[in-house]
């Protein structure tokens, strides 16, 4: 975790569901996750967290709130997570060398692809900010 430092997973909702992306390789029982990254230096987690969905998904995003940060009980890794809203873009693999693939996934059938479980503070939000239909 030491080498790593923090990372900003960036949680973004559209129309019933939340974008996750496929790790090309994964960390180690984590491969699928929400977009996301190290913090740079200087650099704030919701920054970080929109910077990661432009270049891991090709999407541009608003962060919205930091809903709390773990160590994740996969990776190790001390993550924050940033709520955001789409602005624009269609979610694609935008850094294969990183991401194999991308989906929008029910909020209810995130579990299946997050070991571990899915952070409560994010499955509270998902569930008291069910996104509207469309962008």
């Amino acid at each position: 975790m030491s080498s790593i430092g923090v990372v900003a997973g960036a949680v973004i909702a559209r129309a019933g569901r939340v974008l996750l992306i496929r790790r090309a390789t994964p960390a180690g029982a984590l491969l699928w996750t929400f977009p996301s990254g190290k913090v740079d230096p200087g650099e704030s987690a919701s920054d970080a967290a929109a910077r990661e969905a432009h270049e891991e998904a090709g999407v541009s995003v608003a962060p919205l709130v930091v809903l709390g940060s773990r160590v994740h009980p996969a990776s190790g890794w001390r993550v924050v997570y940033v709520a955001c809203r789409l602005l624009d873009g269609e979610a694609h693999a935008a850094s294969p060398r990183e991401v194999a693939e991308v989906a929008w996934v029910r909020s209810a059938e995130l579990a299946g692809y997050v070991p571990g479980g899915v952070y409560p503070p994010v499955r509270a939000w998902l569930a008291s900010h069910p996104p509207a239909t469309g962008r």
